[in-house]
């Protein structure tokens, strides 16, 4: 890996804090705000050329920050004190994302729903799909992992469903899940599985209130997601 230049060496409005600074935290990559944690890097080795190692090394946020710091001082330029701050900053990223949970937010729209799991269905390189299990006022009870499935396609049973919506006394629920491919158009099998859920839920007295399909933003396609109900499938279900 090489030096790199060293951020005392960039001109001022390309430093990562100045440009935070002057234009928000949005306008930094990955591996500038990583940079920034870091400060400095070690053994010669520019923060930012670290940032960016450690962004190709691990692929995804979400792998890095389930890296262990041994995993972390594999890295050259980066030493015990750094990979300490870097687990800090992600374990406290995960303590935030619990009280928002435990704030108990009301999910009424979908795309309250997508704001909520966009970041964690993010990193998923297959589809994932998920049950937001709300009480009778709509809020928050939690959310529920059901099965895991391939790039396109997913296997869900009612029954595993309906079982941990039980088991939280869950009035009503949302079903969730990623297209990896970033088309959040839904599928057949998508619209199948919605019905069968939709119609056991109605003999369970457990309202399924909505789909919602996570993808990618395009030019073309201004919203990340779709909505199965907004797309009108629910009105046909019974």
């Amino acid at each position: 890996m090489s030096r790199g230049l060293l951020i005392r060496e960039l001109p001022e409005s390309e430093r990562p804090r100045e440009r935070l600074a002057a234009q928000g935290p949005d306008s930094l990559k990955p591996s500038d705000l990583i940079a920034i944690l870091l400060r400095t890097g070690t053994q010669g080795v520019s923060a930012l050329r670290v940032g960016e190692e450690l962004i190709q090394k691990y692929g995804t946020l979400d792998n890095l920050s389930r890296a262990t710091i041994p995993d972390l001082c594999q890295t050259k330029g980066i030493g015990r004190d750094k990979a300490v701050t870097l687990l800090a900053a992600f374990t406290l990223a995960r303590l935030m994302a619990k009280e928002m949970w435990r704030e108990s937010p009301t999910l009424d729209t979908p795309e309250r729903v997508a704001d909520l799991l966009r970041e964690a269905n993010r990193p998923y390189e297959v589809e994932c799909f998920q049950a937001v299990l709300l009480n009778t006022r709509r809020r928050l009870i939690r959310v529920e992992r059901i099965s895991q499935g391939t790039l396109d396609t997913i296997l869900v049973h009612p029954r595993e469903v309906f079982r941990l919506a039980i088991a939280a006394n869950a009035a009503a629920l949302v079903l969730v899940h990623n297209h990896p491919s970033g088309d959040p158009t839904p599928s057949e099998a998508d619209i199948k599985v919605t019905r069968d859920l939709i119609r056991a839920g109605q003999l369970l007295k457990i309202e399924v209130l909505d789909h919602v399909i996570l993808g990618r933003q395009t030019q073309e396609r201004p919203k990340d997601y779709i909505s199965l109900r907004e797309l009108g499938y629910f009105c046909t279900a019974g």
